[in-house]
């Protein structure tokens, strides 16, 4: 194998590893779905990469989250927090 097919193949496996690690607070449980545990209400809308959001419902176990990518990998977020509320209301309208 090429050295720029190696080198190719471990950065995008570097990259899957790192959109599905969870940063900050936010901490990622295996079960059969996957769900935040802990939420942050750290502000960092300035670190949200796209305009793509996930909700998650809480659960027993996952509490109520709003999950955004960043580059260092997902992030729950606490959907009270009011940077939040307005940075998912713009993503909204866009």
């Amino acid at each position: 194998m090429s050295p720029r097919i190696l080198s190719i193949a471990l950065l995008l496996l570097s990259g899957c590893l790192c959109v599905q690690s969870f940063a900050g607070n936010g901490r990622l449980v295996r079960r059969r779905f996957p769900c935040c545990t802990e939420v942050s209400s750290a502000d960092i809308s300035s670190k949200v990469i796209g305009d793509v959001y996930r909700k998650q419902s809480s659960s027993s176990r996952c509490p109520e989250a709003i999950i955004f990518c960043t580059p260092g990998g997902s992030v729950c977020v606490d959907p009270q927090a009011e940077w939040a509320k307005n940075l998912t209301a713009n993503m909204t309208k866009a």
